[in-house]
């Protein structure tokens, strides 16, 4: 392993996801951590506590997946590598439930035993030695995890929630014992107090692995989608095979009803595809030959046939469920005041426990009294409300997201988007549909479709976005054959057709080559000043000649306007910052309402427009398509890529929008405030419990029992006000749905 490390050659970094069981507070999480850290060659690693996974990287080749659950079990818990694999991903959950269940036994059990132990408060006098009888049991059966979890956590050198019930209850269990066996009757008795503690935090517990269920529903969905079975055609016959057989390259039909099974481009047939669970289009989208369709989608009508182009890891949807488990995975960083208290937490709790023992029988000479003191500070000093305040909200919060088709990479990306009163907004691909057309010809001495057909044959071929424009107008027109063609980037083009020579390009490349353009001038800024982009042709000789000029123009999203005024009534400034010329950026800002432009920037230079902004104080979000403007996009504070989740938008940008809809980039911002706002009132709810709870605890002003309740009740309500989370809907769709 050391020679590894040490190897000349270049070490990549590798990714590892870790199902962690055992874990029940904060305190816990923060030790499966510092133990995946120690491992020689982890360079980062994260649990979450919510999720109960652990996300490592590592130099590549520097350690086995072994090393690493050998780490976790050291620090005094159990551990399964993560593969991704379909069939272990359903063991597993079934598994999950199998456990479910078993608690839910354990659970009816302690309550159906611990109940009567009630009656002596309710004036019911109970014999003590059924008491005993009833309390035994659920202390050491029903109770045996919270002993069991305690022993591996006292082995490793700490503490957790575990270890804090296992001692409080069994203080109280083992008192009344005794009372029960040497002392003579009269003496009050905690046998309630022992059990009625165990059970309620199995309470607790239960509900919370539901709620946690409830919360990790957005991955487990998302998996759901991944079909099991292809129809793949193989020499000359059509056979049905597991869909992670299907290689790349292969041909698959999928009928109507069907869910597709890999990503791809349709070869033949027509159909709509439901693609809601994937980009949350409310309406499916219509597909025929030359379509992209993504695994996971549903066809709803006719037959295709689609020639594979991603499958497994590298499919769309694996990328997508890998991004949404690593923002959930990952840390806020929020968390870290979180994790600095939860290390300290246990030992505190142990150290307050004992100075009200002590005060209470040295000082008020009350043994009795400060054996309740004691065992209620432990049994109400529990960090699970602590730990579980911010992992829920993420997690709910980046799977509520996802169901929007707001890709969120990273919970950094999430907390840092509320931030956010500055968004940079590309313009081609972002505000307009990143396909230009051709909406003026204005030919001079010639007629227009021969203007037409002489631009289209100069640029047949080429696939810059204008020149794409004028072969898609000229379409049908009968093209002059050309021989030869000089491109000069920035400004145009030279070209020979047939027998005459043409220029097409500026209007500087027009002075630069004898072409008067001042007939057309007017009329050329007019059109610039709508927005338009003016393209000149000139025929050259002896006298070159101005044969007309053809406007294109890249319409406006239908969007777009409705996602500026969005942003600006939640106080975001916005930016217009593209690399077209003043007058089409200008057109586009005016109709936007968008104040401040910066034009003819190109994409080198975007990112230093960013980091202008930046030191002027402002928290700036990067609107792009993700392959131009990753410069931009990693600068920025947020990267928002527009697009369909490429993988050179997934790896540059914080949040991916699955949809080219501009109002999900305020969409994105209001669900990571949302979600902001849940971490902040579940943290606050937390301390306020532990800060206004232990004190009581040690004054004896509450009961084992009630400190036991309250206990359980206040990791359970922190989940429940992050589940609230799952209300949020994006605006955007539900505008999209009602226009329609």
């Amino acid at each position: 392993m050391q020679a590894s490390l040490n190897s000349t050659t270049t070490a990549y970094p590798a990714s590892f996801e870790l199902a962690v069981f055992g874990m029940s507070c904060a305190s816990c999480a923060g030790r499966v951590e510092r133990a995946l850290a120690a491992v020689p060659g982890v360079t980062r690693a994260s649990v979450n506590l919510a999720t109960e996974r652990a996300s490592v990287e590592a130099v590549e080749s520097a350690l086995e997946p072994v090393d690493l659950m050998l780490a976790v079990q050291s620090a005094g818990y159990d551990a399964e590598l993560l593969t991704g694999d379909t069939e272990a991903d359903a063991q597993r959950a079934l598994q999950e439930r199998a456990r479910l269940r078993h608690e839910t036994r354990r659970l009816a059990a302690a309550l159906v035993l611990s109940a009567p132990l009630l009656l002596p408060m309710l004036g019911v006098p109970l014999p003590a030695w059924l008491q005993m009888l009833l309390a035994t049991p659920v202390q050491f059966v029903m109770g045996a995890r919270f002993y069991a979890a305690g022993w591996r956590a006292l082995r490793a050198g700490s503490g957790n929630m575990d270890l804090l019930v296992a001692l409080g209850t069994s203080v109280a269990y083992l008192y009344s014992a005794y009372v029960t066996l040497v002392r003579p009757p009269g003496s009050e008795l905690y046998f309630d107090a022992a059990a009625v503690v165990i059970a309620l935090v199995l309470l607790g517990k239960w509900l919370e692995a539901r709620a946690k269920r409830s919360a990790a529903a957005a991955v487990r969905g998302l998996m759901s989608l991944r079909p099991q079975r292809a129809h793949v055609e193989r020499d000359g016959a059509e056979l049905e095979v597991r869909a992670a057989d299907v290689a790349s390259g292969e041909i698959v039909v999928v009928r109507p009803g069907e869910a597709v099974p890999v990503d791809g481009v349709v070869l033949s047939g027509h159909s709509a595809i439901d693609e809601s669970l994937l980009t949350g289009e409310s309406l499916p989208v219509s597909k025929s030959v030359g379509d992209r369709v993504t695994g996971g989608s549903m066809n709803t009508s006719g037959w295709l046939r689609i020639r594979t182009t991603a499958v497994g890891p590298r499919s769309t949807l694996s990328r997508i469920i890998a991004l949404v488990a690593g923002a959930q995975a990952g840390k806020a960083p929020v968390q870290q005041l979180v994790d600095r208290v939860a290390a300290v937490f246990v030992p505190a709790a142990l150290l307050l426990a004992a100075l009200a023992l002590l005060g209470w029988w040295l000082i008020a000479g009350d043994f009795t009294a400060a054996i309740i003191a004691a065992i209620s500070v432990l049994v109400v000093a529990c960090p699970c409300a602590l730990g579980l305040a911010t992992p829920t909200a993420l997690v709910i919060g980046s799977g509520v997201a996802a169901r929007a088709g707001i890709l969120i990479r990273d919970a950094a990306a999430l907390e840092s988007a509320r931030r956010i009163d500055t968004v940079v907004l590309d313009k081609t691909g972002t505000l307009t549909e990143g396909m230009p057309v051709v909406t003026d010809v204005v030919p001079l001495g010639i007629a227009p479709e021969a203007l037409l057909s002489l631009a289209a044959a100069a640029q047949k071929g080429s696939e810059h976005p204008l020149a794409r424009a004028v072969l898609m107008r000229a379409a049908g027109l009968e093209l002059p054959e050309l021989s030869d063609l000089q491109s000069l980037p920035g400004s145009g083009l030279l070209a020979q057709l047939a027998d005459e020579r043409l220029v097409i390009g500026n209007r500087r490349l027009m002075a630069d080559h004898g072409v008067q353009t001042k007939l057309l001038d007017a009329l050329a800024e007019q059109l610039e000043g709508r927005g338009r982009t003016t393209m000149w042709i000139g025929r050259l000789g002896a006298d070159a000649q101005l044969l007309g000029l053809i406007a294109v123009s890249d319409p406006l999203k239908p969007q777009a306007a409705a996602a500026v005024q969005r942003l600006h009534r939640m106080g975001i400034a916005t930016v217009l910052l593209t690399g077209d010329n003043e007058h089409s950026a200008r057109a586009v800002a005016d109709v936007l309402g968008i104040a401040q432009l910066r034009a003819n920037v190109p994409p080198a230079a975007k990112a230093a427009e960013v980091r202008r902004l930046q030191r002027e104080g402002r928290c700036v979000a990067m609107v792009g398509d993700g392959v131009n403007d990753a410069p931009a996009l990693a600068v920025a504070d947020v990267g928002i890529a527009m697009g369909s989740g490429t993988d050179i938008a997934m790896q540059t940008a914080g949040i991916t929008l699955m949809r080219a809809d501009p109002r999900l980039v305020a969409d994105a911002i209001d669900v990571s405030r949302a979600t902001y706002d849940k971490i902040r009132q579940g943290l606050f709810w937390a301390f306020i419990y532990n800060v206004v709870a232990m004190p009581a605890a040690a004054l004896g002003l509450l009961h084992p029992m009630f400190a036991g309740a309250a206990m359980a009740l206040s990791s359970v309500s922190v989940v429940t006000n992050a589940l609230l989370l799952r209300t949020w809907h994006s605006r955007a769709a539900e505008h999209e749905h009602a226009t329609r």
